[in-house]
């Protein structure tokens, strides 16, 4: 079989799968359907999402669920304001050896997983949250100067809860910038909480089939960074990302009004990145603009900085995103 055909074998596994993926996921999980599919983007782009979401809207249920279906290794960790870096990436211990001596041995932290959960990343300290951090971008960590290379894929999905601030640590704009998709997870209809309320108080026991492995998620990556893209799709996700930045020759007025800082680079990678598997998991091989639309208010919500003339107006960052996609369409 040539590169071609396992190429395309590759896709037409991926489009006849997706449906059979979001139906596995909802054995689990009821509704938030949106956040199910931008989740899975993100996946099989090879980003990472942060979570923002009350408590109590299965996100950690959803996560696992995930893992489960594609066989990935699940790791979780509750961050906390005295959680140390080691208690993240590991670290070294004194054990004795067979020959009655005692030498250090590197103990692998949590982080060594396939997806991992950063519940609440906000509630832990700056140096803890950039030691995640680092290691979301070089997928390695360093411990007594020896490097340790991450588990393959490597899918970090951080929660926040946006209702108790007191005593948190806000992610610095660099760090936030370094996530693929800000998904916000709201309260589910009426009767979606009566069916989950249902459901979770009875004798309700199901299994979750695996459809992947490791290695199916590693050749997807590969396989989403080979669908082609036109230079108008890839203009018009650059364009979005620019005309978001104040001062510039053609920014319109409102955001010169609202906004007091813009998307960076990333944003239009991220969309375009986004773009490309979105059209896969729909069964396309091409990119179009309404992939680049559908993924605007996720990689660009945490990218673009309101300004107190915002909030004085009432303005939200998803109103701004909107208004935006009006104005360049």
């Amino acid at each position: 079989m040539t590169a071609y055909e396992d190429d395309r074998a590759a896709v037409e596994k991926l489009a006849d799968a997706s449906g059979k993926i979001r139906t596995e996921i909802r054995k689990a999980v009821i509704g938030q359907t949106e956040v199910i599919d931008q989740m899975l983007v993100a996946l099989f782009a090879g980003g990472h999402c942060l979570l923002t979401g009350a408590p109590g809207l299965a996100k950690t249920l959803l996560v696992s669920s995930i893992a489960e279906v594609f066989s990935l290794k699940f790791s979780r960790i509750q961050f906390t304001p005295d959680l140390m870096p080691t208690d993240i990436v590991g670290t070294e211990i004194l054990q004795e050896t067979e020959g009655g001596g005692r030498a250090l041995k590197f103990v692998k932290g949590p982080v060594f997983a396939n997806i991992l959960l950063a519940d609440e990343i906000n509630r832990t300290p700056p140096k803890t949250q950039a030691a995640l951090l680092e290691a979301m971008q070089e997928k390695q960590v360093t411990a007594a100067g020896v490097r340790y290379e991450l588990d393959r894929p490597f899918f970090v999905l951080a929660t926040q809860n946006p209702i108790e601030m007191d005593g948190t640590y806000p992610l610095p704009e660099a760090q936030l910038d370094r996530f693929m998709f800000n998904i916000f997870v709201d309260y589910l209809s009426e009767d979606e909480e009566v069916e989950v309320i249902t459901k979770t108080t009875a004798n309700d026991d199901y299994s979750l089939e695996t459809l992947f492995s490791a290695d199916d998620v590693r050749m997807f990556h590969d396989i989403v960074r080979k669908v082609p893209v036109a230079e108008d799709v890839a203009r018009f996700a650059v364009r979005l990302a620019t005309l978001s930045r104040p001062g510039g020759k053609e920014t319109p007025d409102f955001i010169n009004s609202w906004v007091s800082w813009g998307a960076g680079l990333r944003a239009g990678q991220f969309l375009v990145l986004g773009g490309k598997a979105r059209a896969l998991l729909a069964g396309r091989s091409h990119v179009t603009k309404d992939d680049i639309c559908a993924l605007a208010e996720p990689v660009l919500r945490h990218r673009v900085l309101l300004n107190y003339r915002a909030e004085a107006d009432g303005v939200s960052v998803e109103d701004v995103i909107k208004k935006l996609l009006e104005a360049i369409n």
